[in-house]
């Protein structure tokens, strides 16, 4: 199963954020060729996420409706061709239409591959098995920035284009010739794995069916229950924290580092840096708690690292020491990420996932909208980037709170004598 689907699906959200966050070196040129200020771009950066949470919910309705390989197919074909129209913007009001379709094109990939990996992966399986899935993150970052830097330095004005019009088609290209691949290689359900043995087949059913069996809330009637209990409330909460932090930085990075006086290239390279720890972290720091449990507390000693990270950038003026102290959040921020689903899928009622995986997400999309904005507000305010990074700290600073009062509640249930009742090693 990692090897028919995790690869895959790890390109496909590789496209994903190569076309999601390309933005942020295409305006390097495009912001003055357009006309958009820092407070400009950080609204169309975030706007974004406006269309993309509304219809997370929708979508993952979608998928379970219809079935993953045709849903994931029409999700990645509709944003690149919509990331490839980025190209045409040519004023400001064209560059926030363009962003918004952009969201909407996006809407429930990101949920709808973890609600597809729970058909698939049993629990004990599940958090390394989200690590090789989300390491798409970082790691298009790591071979995207050099790459979009290189763009924006050989491409400029060749065949009369502007090089950020470049950077918008040529990345978008990767995306629609997934969409095409999705149909064909992904599988709806284990049920359908043809490129399984019987047996393999027989078992990998019967364990993921003991252990929905296993979950309190099963029955159909919970599907109808209010999405927003306070247990995802709280889940929405703490990935809003992380949410802000990422996408706080991954859009204004590369005109941060630029802000150091490097070229478009030396840009791309040293923007790599923080994913490429990012990248090591996620993987490894999952294997360890995939082997060790603890999932809870080890998510809130990641996102305590993000907040720290973030919070000595402000009292650095040092172009290496940013990237130092820039990486050692990112060590934190992605680290979190997958070990956050495991515990988080774990947790809600088989008959409730479909929906709540992706309220959480919507929810803590929403993040994706005002960490962009509060950094481009604070550069105009202050004309300096190096004070919005502690303001960013603040979002995983409140999940660290509320992951140990998560996991202090886990400790007292557990510590009650019950009759019968069995204790998750993710708590």
């Amino acid at each position: 199963m990692r090897r028919r689907l995790l690869p895959f699906l790890a390109i496909c959200f590789f496209a994903n954020y190569l076309d999601r966050v390309n933005i942020g070196f295409a305006a390097l040129e495009m912001n003055k060729d357009l006309g958009l200020s820092a407070t400009v771009f950080g609204l169309g950066s975030g706007i974004f996420f406006f269309s993309y949470a509304a219809f997370e919910v929708p979508s993952n309705f979608m998928l379970e409706r219809v079935g993953a390989r045709l849903w994931i197919a029409r999700i990645l074909l509709s944003w690149g061709i919509v990331s490839a129209l980025m190209a045409l913007a040519w004023n400001e009001a064209s560059f926030l239409v363009l962003r918004l379709l952009l969201g909407l094109a996006e809407a429930g990939f990101f949920p709808g591959v973890v609600l597809y990996l729970t058909y698939w992966m049993p629990q004990a399986s599940r958090a390394v098995a989200l690590s090789v899935f989300m390491l798409a993150i970082p790691v298009s970052s790591v071979i995207g920035a050099p790459f979009s830097g290189y763009i924006l330095e050989a491409l400029q004005d060749f065949g009369g284009v502007k090089a950020w019009q470049w950077l918008f088609a040529i990345e978008a290209l990767p995306s629609m010739i997934l969409g095409v691949m999705a149909f064909f290689w992904l599988t709806d359900r284990p049920k359908q794995a043809r490129w399984l043995e019987p047996s393999e087949r027989e078992w990998l059913q019967n364990t993921l069916e003991a252990e929905r069996a296993g979950h309190p809330e099963t029955t159909r009637a919970s599907s109808r229950k209010l999405l927003l209990t306070p247990d995802v409330a709280v889940l929405s909460a703490i990935y809003f924290g992380v949410v802000l932090t990422l996408y706080g930085l991954v859009f204004w990075l590369p005109q941060i580092v630029r802000d150091f006086g490097f070229s478009p290239l030396l840009v791309g390279l040293l923007s790599a840096a923080p994913y490429l720890v990012g990248s090591l972290s996620m993987y490894f720091w999952s294997r360890h708690v995939d082997r060790h449990g603890g999932h809870v507390l080890h998510a809130a000693l990641a996102s305590l690292l993000s907040a720290a990270g973030l919070a000595i950038c402000g009292a650095l003026t040092s172009p290496a020491l940013t990237i130092v102290a820039l990486s050692v959040s990112a060590a934190g921020t992605f680290a979190m990420f997958p070990i956050f689903w495991a515990f988080a899928t774990q947790r809600l009622p088989p008959a409730q996932a479909t929906g709540a995986i992706a309220l959480i997400n919507a929810i803590a999309a929403l993040a994706g909208f005002l960490g962009p904005y509060v950094v481009g507000w604070v550069k105009d305010f202050t004309g300096a980037f190096h004070y919005a990074p502690p303001i960013l700290a603040i979002g995983p600073l409140v999940s660290t709170l509320l992951l140990l009062r998560m996991a202090r509640a886990s400790a007292k249930s557990d510590a009650k004598p019950t009759r019968g009742r069995q204790t998750s090693p993710i708590s």
